[in-house]
Parts: structure tokens; C-alpha cells; sequence
């Protein structure tokens, strides 16, 4: 590869490997401009609720059937290093908010097609730098518009709040069991929710600041093969996938007092290989007695709290399996830490390392009914009806799967959405709404933009068309005829009172121009927020990108 320009006399100096490919300047751009671009015609039909599937076929064989974007992307082999970068995207969007995932790629990938006139031009083309400040000046007017635009809501507001997630899930696969769907990911985010005493640093009223939704390690999914979807449940309390160390042990009790441990409850072994050399036979009985003795005070110890249930996340021998059944009581062993913490949260016991340190208060109490039920194959143990568990299960069941993963994802996403109005109870309209209205005042906007980069913020108003566009799109309608209309009724709701909001947006199933407020048809704050900003700041790194090199290390 030869350097730009060689001092005179002298012949092409060799800086890279002449097996490197290097793209640099305009080529670059558009290199990867193209490669976002086919990234985003990937899931773009994925969007709305009249989208479609994608079979996806893994290096290990199995089969994935999704239609949503982070899943898709996920499972999709790339080469480009910009694709690469837009999948890292969906990745981040999934982390952040767990929904907006197909919109925030669409978006990205428009954003950066809108750029292609102004570096393309022959006459006058403009410098990465001026659009990536316009695209900049046009985020920070979007946020505004969007601040404008959301309403406050009460997460105590059941209807509004099923509204919100039925318009999250009504894209997805399970759209067809909206309201079970719903109702489960109401549930098990309003059961986990928990709110931390003390108020705002601030003195404001900003309850939600103060609120913990974990998620990922107090709302377990259980997926059970076989069965119908509408057997699943949100167990209010904990389930998992075991059976009693003894045949006699009680299977049903009513009000139990459960004991949590994460030590063993058999004899200590050495932490290194141990070896005892024995020279009197009566040394061997002493040592057996002395292991029996060990193993037997640690159970009187645990009959003496009397507790109906004891569950371990180590071992239980033989011996210690008979003095519990002796005493009537339940024994659980090897748990998984993840699920003990749960049990600890759900039930209000405390989890204790040592016999001889249980307290009657490490006692939990709070769970109403234990009961041991035999759910397709398996035994599970239910800890049910607890008293304000703030940790749940939920049951999936379905034919196959496939069914069943689809599933997973769709009440996480359901899930993630309430978590978001939980933390940030505010409301955007959907269905292209939002978007439509946000470019209608970025286009008004830049009227008032001085300076060559007045084209490229205005073109952030046509990139967020895209989003109405798609789903008109995807409905089977005529999308020219329909975002017409929708952007003339946006300015004439203007034209009428600058301060109104227009909340009129596409019916995704029909294709018709509706007002969301009818419809009942909203989206988080958080989600839409965090889409517009991730979609512009990442294609404005993308193009900042000037030189592209590309290729593989020489083999020694």
C-alpha cells in the first residue's frame, strides 16, 4: 500500500501489508453507510403488529423463530466491522431498556442514508464534522419535543398500564394471549418492585427514584414443555424443580416455618485430601461414632427450632435424612444459591451458615401453603400464597420450544417496559405518533438554524418518518398516501394551537390514522427516549469514520 504522496524522487514507501484492504475518505463513509443500511432492511419487517418471523439457523443446529430484533441480530454471522457495530447497538438498547430494540437499528440505519447527499455531492460536499453537529443540535431539540409531548401516569392505574404493555407485546408472537400475557408481566413486576425507605436527596416528590426492580434475579422463569398457554401463572411465591431427600416426608403443609442453610448437613470433609492411619480397631468405631455424633447434633440442633421445612444448598446424608424425618420434618437439598436468595426474600427467613447460631427469628413465616405438584414429568416444590413476597416464579407452558422461548422473550420485554414506567412513570403516544410529531418541530426548527448545516438537521425530520413509514409499510397499505396524511394532520393540529399535542399516529393492524389517546396505544418514555438518542449518537460516530483497514494477521 503506498503512502498518499512521496517526497519527489523518491518511489511509493510500503507502510501495510499489501494483503490489507484499506478503504479511507468518502469510500469509507459510504462503505458504511451500506453496510447499517442492509443491517436495518434485515428486521425492518419486523416492526409493528402486523410484522414477520425470521427462522434463524445457529452453528449448533437448533432452530430460532423470533421477530425480535435484539434475538435476530444476535443470531446473524456478520463480517463488516459497522454491522458489527449496529448489533452492539441493538445489545445496548436490549440492556438499557429491554424493548425499542427493531426501532432503534431502523432509526440508526435512516439516519445515516439521510447523510449519503451531503457527503455524495460532487459540488458541494459537506464535512463529516458540520453533520454530525447538525444531527447533534437535532437530538437536543428531539428531547425536548418528546419532554413536551409525555403525559405523567399512576402505576397504580391498572387499565392505563395494561395498555401500555399490551402496545409492547402486541408486535410480538404472543399477541394472540394479550391479556394473559399482561396481566403476568404486571404481576411479576409490581410483585418484585420494592420501595427503599427515606426520600429524595433533592426534597423533590420523585418516588420512583427510591424503587428497586431486579428483575433478573427475584422473577425466575420456569419453562415447562407441554400443556396449553393459557395454564401459565405467576406462582405468588417461589417454585423449583425438586423433590424430598425422603419418601416419608410431608408433601403438603399449611402455614410452614422454613429454615434456610448453605452448609452442609452431613460430615465435614477435609478442605484438602486427608488421610487417617488407624492402628486399634476400636479407633475406627470411635472415629464412625464421632462422624454420627457430629451429624447428630447438628440436626437436634435444627429439631429444636422447630421448623416444618429445612432446604440446604449442600448435601443431606442418610443419617441426617432420618432424624429430620423422625422429627416430621421436610428436607430439600442442593438448591441453587440464585433460588435460595429468592426463597429468603419471598418467605422472610435468613439464610444461616452454622446450626448452633439459628434463631427462632431466621425462621420464615410468611408463606401460607407448601406443596409438592407434579407438573409435566417432574416433581416441583411450590412455596405459594406468601404474605407481600417481593420475589415470584413464573410458569411458561407451551407445545414446543421454540413456543416456549418466544414466550420468555416476549414477558421480558413486557416485563422490562413496566420496570421502565415503574422507575419513570411517563408516557409517550405510540404508533408513530411521537416520531411524526418530533419531526414536524425539528423541520420548524431548523428555520431558525443558521449555517450550511441546516440541510442535515433538517433531515433527521425525514429520518424519523421512517418509523410510521415502516409500519404503514408492514400493514399493506399505501405508504406514500398514508404518511402524507398523517404529516398534514400533525400540521394542522399545529396550525390550530402550537401548543396542543397531536397524539395521532397509524393503526399498526389496519393502517388507518387514528388517535393514539382512542386507541390506547402508548410507550415508555425511557424506551423512546433512549432510542432517539442511541440512534443519533451512534451514527454520528459511524460518521466520523474516515479510514476503514481491514485484514488478517501473517501467520508465523
Amino acid at each position: 500500500m503506498t503512502s498518499r504522496g512521496p517526497p519527489p524522487g523518491m518511489g511509493p514507501v510500503m507502510v501495510l501489508n499489501q494483503k490489507t484492504q484499506r478503504q479511507t475518505g468518502r469510500q469509507a463513509q459510504l462503505s458504511n453507510i451500506s453496510a447499517a443500511r442492509s443491517v436495518a432492511d434485515i428486521i425492518r419487517t419486523t416492526l409493528g403488529p402486523r410484522s414477520m418471523l425470521k427462522m434463524l439457523l445457529d452453528p449448533m443446529g437448533s432452530i430460532v423463530i423470533t421477530n425480535d430484533g435484539h434475538c435476530i441480530l444476535r443470531e446473524v454471522d456478520v463480517s463488516h466491522p459497522t454491522a458489527k457495530s449496529m448489533m452492539e447497538l441493538s445489545r445496548a438498547q436490549d440492556e438499557e431498556v429491554g424493548d425499542g430494540t427493531t426501532s432503534v437499528i431502523i432509526l440508526a440505519g435512516e439516519v445515516l442514508v439521510q447523510a449519503i447527499p451531503f457527503l455524495d455531492n460532487a459540488h458541494s460536499a459537506l464535512h463529516p464534522t458540520v453533520i454530525v453537529r447538525a444531527y447533534h443540535a437535532a437530538l437536543q431539540e428531539a428531547l425536548e419535543l418528546c419532554e413536551r409531548q409525555a403525559i405523567t401516569v399512576d402505576v397504580k392505574d391498572t387499565e392505563r398500564m395494561k395498555n401500555l404493555v399490551q402496545s409492547s407485546i402486541g408486535t410480538k408472537f404472543s399477541s394472540r394471549w394479550n391479556d394473559k400475557m399482561v396481566e403476568m408481566a404486571l404481576q411479576a413486576v409490581l410483585t418484585v418492585s420494592r420501595q427503599h425507605a427515606g426520600t429524595s436527596t433533592t426534597g423533590a416528590s420523585n418516588s420512583y427514584q427510591s424503587t428497586e426492580v431486579d428483575l433478573k434475579r427475584y422473577a425466575k422463569v420456569e419453562k415447562i414443555p407441554g400443556g396449553e398457554i393459557s395454564d401459565c401463572i405467576v406462582v405468588k411465591g417461589v417454585m423449583f424443580q425438586k423433590d424430598t431427600v425422603h419418601s416419608k416426608m410431608r408433601r403438603r403443609i399449611e402455614n410452614p416455618k422454613i429454615l434456610l442453610l448453605d452448609t452442609p448437613l452431613e460430615y465435614k470433609k477435609g478442605e484438602s485430601q486427608t488421610n487417617v492411619e488407624i492402628t486399634d480397631e476400636k479407633d475406627w468405631n470411635l472415629m464412625l461414632q464421632a462422624e454420627e455424633e457430629y451429624v447428630k447434633n447438628m440436626c437436634m440442633e435444627i429439631i429444636a427450632l422447630k421448623p416444618d421445612i429445612v432446604i440446604t444448598e449442600k448435601g443431606v446424608s442418610d443419617l441426617a435424612q432420618h432424624y429430620l424425618a423422625k422429627a416430621n420434618i421436610t428436607a430439600f437439598r442442593r438448591l441453587r444459591k440464585t433460588d435460595n436468595n429468592r426463597i429468603a426474600r419471598a418467605t422472610g427467613a435468613t439464610i444461616c451458615s452454622r446450626t448452633d447460631e439459628i434463631l427462632e427469628q431466621d425462621l420464615g413465616t410468611k408463606c401460607k401453603l407448601f406443596e409438592m405438584r407434579k407438573v409435566g414429568a417432574d416433581w416441583f416444590a411450590y412455596l405459594d400464597e406468601c404474605e407481600d413476597p417481593k420475589a415470584c416464579s413464573i410458569v411458561l407452558r407451551g407445545g414446543s420450544k421454540d413456543v416456549l422461548n418466544e414466550l420468555e422473550r416476549n414477558l421480558q420485554d413486557a416485563m422490562q417496559v413496566v420496570r421502565n414506567v415503574v422507575y419513570n412513570p411517563k408516557l409517550l403516544p405510540g404508533g408513530g405518533a411521537t416520531e411524526m410529531a418530533v419531526a414536524m418541530g425539528i423541520r420548524r426548527a431548523s428555520q431558525n438554524y443558521e449555517g450550511v448545516g441546516q440541510k442535515p438537521f433538517a433531515s433527521i425530520a425525514d429520518a424519523m418518518e421512517v418509523i410510521p413509514r415502516t409500519l404503514a409499510s408492514n400493514c399493506g397499505v399505501s405508504v406514500i398516501r398514508t404518511v402524507t396524511a398523517l404529516r398534514a394532520k400533525h400540521a394542522a393540529a399545529y396550525n390550530e394551537n402550537p401548543d396542543a399535542l397531536c397524539n395521532v399516529g397509524i393503526n399498526g393492524c389496519t393502517g388507518e390514522l387514528v388517535s393514539m389517546e382512542e386507541l390506547g396505544i402508548w410507550e415508555p418514555f425511557t424506551v423512546k427516549v433512549q432510542t432517539i438518542k442511541t440512534a443519533i449518537e451512534n451514527a454520528c460516530m459511524i460518521l466520523r469514520i474516515d479510514d476503514i483497514v481491514s485484514g488478517s494477521k501473517t501467520k508465523k
